[in-house]
């Protein structure tokens, strides 16, 4: 049985440069997994620089969890294996084939097969880390049975992705993927959609699934505020979750009996000449992407949203969660009596600055520049009207700069991930990396629990 819910606290960040509703083609030559992009796995390589792989081959593997594996999204040649500080592994580059092939997995029907072959098949082909769970959002564990599983089929982010567009005439696959991950809970599947009537039928005929929908502003598409409103999580529990592409790769595996790495990926941000969809594939170089469609040089590009997305540089690759570039103005600049200026065309939550008479619709061309450097960390009163959990950030936060394990405990990390905290982080004064501060919280509960 569906349900309808209402998000209140919130704020969504309208900026320009959304994309154009139309998907091209593109080969980036070029991909790459990044260990980074995985909270808590130690990379173990399987592979030397100049091998040869198929799309599907194992690369690397996790020290402290051996069955979790990830899998080349192309074949071609590793192109290099980029090491940082101390030799812990940023990425793992791979030149492309012209052709590609694929290492078969064998099809496969998930309705006729049990739980254990369906885990296997997954975690043998690198299509297993699609799947995350929370609390810690860290890759699942297949030996846990989750209380739920939660599908976002919605981004409200700033300049967020149309999944509708995405999932168009991929119903069978999609349906695959469900039935697969039917087999994986003996709980709900949770599927999440903005309330109204332009849901795609992929989503809307969906079967094995309950229905929800979601109204209100950002973050009623983060999943972290679809669980708390519909099945929140206590010590002990576990839920699992993913977005509608992760389960459309799920279902190629079992239809197809491969690694399809596909991805559409939207270029967003005000820097863009010409912002739109692409397909390509998991772990994309931009190069490709960006070529020409770019209006100045002085920009930041961010693999995801601009509240939570990481900043890579012009030749760097897509995140492996990640269905979004952003480009947006670099703040490398220095405001001179900022504060004491009008702020016509500035962006304010708190209504410093007139341009709130513009409306709700107003787009912004907005940059990275923080207007102001790090300053006492008070209360203020602001943060708990854009975090609609019911929990305390303030105190959440305070606990976790202090180290206090039982008060972070008592008030709710298990929750959380940094990505709820991202418009906390974005009004917040003090201009404290607070994002930062939840994911090291989170990491030190993880190792207090282990």
């Amino acid at each position: 049985m569906s349900k309808t819910i209402t998000i209140k606290q919130g704020l969504n960040i309208n900026l320009q440069g959304e994309a154009e509703k139309i998907i091209a083609e593109v080969e980036a030559g070029h991909y790459a997994i990044k260990p980074i992009d995985f909270h808590g796995v130690f990379p173990k390589m399987l592979i030397h620089e100049g091998d040869k792989v198929k799309a599907g081959t194992q690369i690397f593997y996790d020290k402290y969890r051996d069955n979790i594996k990830f899998s080349s999204p192309v074949s071609g040649t590793v192109k290099e294996i980029r090491r940082g500080a101390k030799r812990a592994l940023l990425e793992v580059s791979i030149e492309a084939d012209t052709e590609q092939s694929f290492v078969d997995f064998g099809k496969a029907d998930p309705n006729t097969l049990k739980r254990e072959a369906i885990i296997e098949k997954m975690l043998q082909s690198g299509v297993w880390p699609v799947i995350r769970q929370r609390p810690y959002t860290v890759i699942a564990d297949p030996k846990d049975d989750p209380k739920a599983i939660f599908i976002s089929g919605f981004d409200s982010a700033p300049l967020g992705v149309d999944f509708d567009l995405i999932v168009h005439g991929q119903g069978e696959t999609f349906q695959a993927g469900i039935n697969a991950l039917k087999k994986l809970t003996s709980g709900i599947i949770h599927l999440n959609l903005p309330a109204g009537d332009a849901n795609s039928k992929v989503f809307t005929n969906s079967k094995n699934v309950q229905i929800n929908f979601f109204k209100g502003p950002h973050p009623a598409g983060n999943v972290g505020t679809q669980i708390n409103k519909i099945d929140p999580i206590n010590k002990g529990e576990i839920v699992w979750f993913l977005r509608p592409q992760e389960v459309i790769t799920i279902g190629r595996l079992f239809l197809e009996g491969r690694f399809n790495a596909e991805r559409i990926i939207a270029l967003t941000g005000s820097e863009v000449k010409s912002p739109k969809y692409y397909k390509t594939k998991l772990g994309a170089s931009i190069a490709e992407i960006i070529r020409n469609n770019i209006t100045q040089s002085n920009v930041r590009y961010i693999s995801g949203n601009a509240l939570t997305g990481r900043k890579i540089d012009k030749n760097g690759f897509i995140g492996f969660y990640d269905a979004q570039i952003t480009v947006l103005p670099e703040g490398n600049y220095f405001e001179f009596f900022g504060w004491a200026l009008p702020g016509f065309g500035k962006f304010s939550f708190s209504k410093s600055f007139p341009t709130f008479l513009n409306g709700k619709n107003k787009k912004y061309r907005l940059d990275t520049n923080l207007h102001g450097g790090e300053r006492a960390f008070v209360m203020t009163g602001e943060m708990e009207k854009v975090f609609p959990f019911d929990i305390y950030p303030m105190q959440l936060i305070k606990s976790i700069i202090v180290d206090d394990i039982d008060a972070m405990e008592q008030l709710g990390i298990y929750e959380v991930d940094e990505e709820d905290f991202a418009l906390v982080e974005y009004i917040d004064t003090s201009k404290t990396d607070i994002q930062e501060i939840v994911r090291r919280g989170i990491d030190m509960m993880r190792k207090e629990m282990s």
